[in-house]
């Protein structure tokens, strides 16, 4: 009995370590559970309950027996950097929200206006910082946070536990993931563009019939009035629209080979 528990001390609990450092560094990061609104108290034990859950699972990719210290260091930074990649492409994918919302803040004339972003733990614009908030809450809504758990789970796959990753093929997949998400965010705002095209046009044409009005004073409460109308009109579409991408984006990028 003795035997046992000192192969479980010196075998389950590095193996459940190795686990923890992948599950726990993506956890920190991901969309929802790792915003700066929630505590890092709750950040921890979520993780340390979702290793434990995938622990039994997971206990035959852990290489056996347990490296000795120098190589299980290099499998701890291995780990924390395939955890960090995973986390950091699902918050690239979030941040389309914070791109639509700038867009649309600086075609509404609202750039000015910065607020916190809770989402981003940084300053934003009023529409980013919205947009975020409801984006999150979506996520949870639709259950997508269960999409973010399984890739962290079927990342096993892609990245078996003791393999060095590509680095060429993850920072290759990084920039697919923010010009993805980029290109997102200008889709979203894209009838802002249209809505302020018109009114500049509009607008400048009456300046040059009648230079006397104040084109600018005229324009600004106007251009702020149309901006908030069309964004009442298309915010429901444009929610749905980034979450069938956020899904597909996370199904693509995490079951590409990176090996």
């Amino acid at each position: 009995m003795y035997d046992t528990f000192a192969q479980f001390i010196s075998t389950g609990v590095l193996a459940f370590l190795l686990i923890f450092v992948r599950i726990g560094t993506a956890i920190m990061i991901v969309p929802g559970i790792g915003d700066s609104f929630v505590s890092m108290n709750v950040r921890l034990l979520f993780a340390v309950a979702m290793s434990f859950a995938v622990f039994p699972v997971l206990m035959p990719l852990v290489p056996n027996p347990v490296p000795g210290t120098f190589m299980l260091f290099s499998l701890l930074i291995m780990e924390f950097v395939v955890g960090l990649f995973i986390g950091s492409v699902a918050r690239v994918m979030m941040t389309a929200l914070d791109t639509a919302g700038m867009v649309v803040s600086t075609q509404s004339g609202l750039a000015n206006a910065q607020i916190f972003n809770p989402s981003l733990a940084s300053q934003g614009s009023l529409i980013g910082a919205f947009l975020s908030v409801t984006g999150v809450v979506l996520l949870f809504a639709t259950d997508l946070h269960h999409l973010i758990l399984l890739g962290v789970f079927e990342s096993y796959q892609l990245f078996p536990l003791g393999s060095i990753p590509d680095a060429g093929s993850m920072a290759e997949l990084m920039s697919r993931a923010v010009t993805h998400s980029f290109m997102i965010g200008i889709k979203i705002g894209l009838p802002f563009f249209l809505i302020t095209m018109i009114l500049y046009t509009g607008m400048g044409v009456l300046a040059r019939v009648m230079p006397q009005i104040q084109v600018f004073i005229l324009t600004l409460p106007v251009q702020i009035l149309l901006a908030l109308t069309t964004l009442t009109m298309v915010l429901s579409v444009g929610m749905l629209f980034w979450l069938r991408e956020y899904e597909a984006g996370m199904v693509y990028f995490l079951s590409q080979p990176t090996e």
